[in-house]
């Protein structure tokens, strides 16, 4: 599922949006998206200046990605310090972020479309904690240290968590400031 309510692309017509969970009040937008690939806890909202404040003045969002291969402590400090990926076809130096293994494994719903799994190689699932999201930027940060993101999902923005939500699950907080 696509995290927007439509497009006008062609290409993404057979696509499933998020207006296939049901009725929403009329403009209600996502804060912060997430890519085709990536799952996760995602937010809804019709105030369009609270959707500014959470994607512009540094509230934390965090993943959990499970990488290609053994990312070592080496890789590890290189995310935490900044890499450089490419956005908008420029170079761009990340900024400093919180980026850690993962000690066990997440329990995550099964995803429909497989993945390459540990009898291809080794994995590593770890965290990362930005305070900025260029996009697909951990997808970049990951390949910047030779480690590919094979899985991507948000478990955190500021102080709401993903938990035990299952796929599809809404909770409505009636008053989200000071939870961020």
């Amino acid at each position: 599922m696509l995290s927007q309510f439509n497009s006008n692309a062609a290409k993404e017509q057979k696509k499933v949006f998020l207006k296939a969970l049901g009725d929403f009040p009329e403009g209600i937008m996502p804060i912060g998206r997430l890519d085709e690939k990536s799952e996760g806890l995602l937010l809804l909202t019709t105030d369009g200046k609270l959707s500014h404040e959470i994607n512009s003045s540094g509230i934390e969002k965090e993943y959990y990605a499970l990488v290609d291969g053994a990312i070592t402590d080496d890789d590890i400090l290189k995310l935490q310090n900044g890499v450089e990926i490419g956005f908008n076809g420029k170079k761009y130096m990340t900024k400093p972020c919180k980026v850690f293994k993962l000690t066990d494994t997440p329990s995550f719903p099964d995803r429909k479309k497989k993945i390459r799994d540990a009898r291809h190689g080794p994995t590593t699932w770890i965290s990362i904690t930005l305070t900025e999201g260029k996009f697909r930027q951990v997808r970049k940060m990951t390949s910047a240290v030779n480690c590919p993101t094979l899985r991507l999902v948000r478990v955190r923005i500021g102080n709401i968590h993903l938990d035990d939500m299952l796929i599809s699950d809404v909770v409505k907080l009636e008053n989200i400031k000071p939870l961020i």
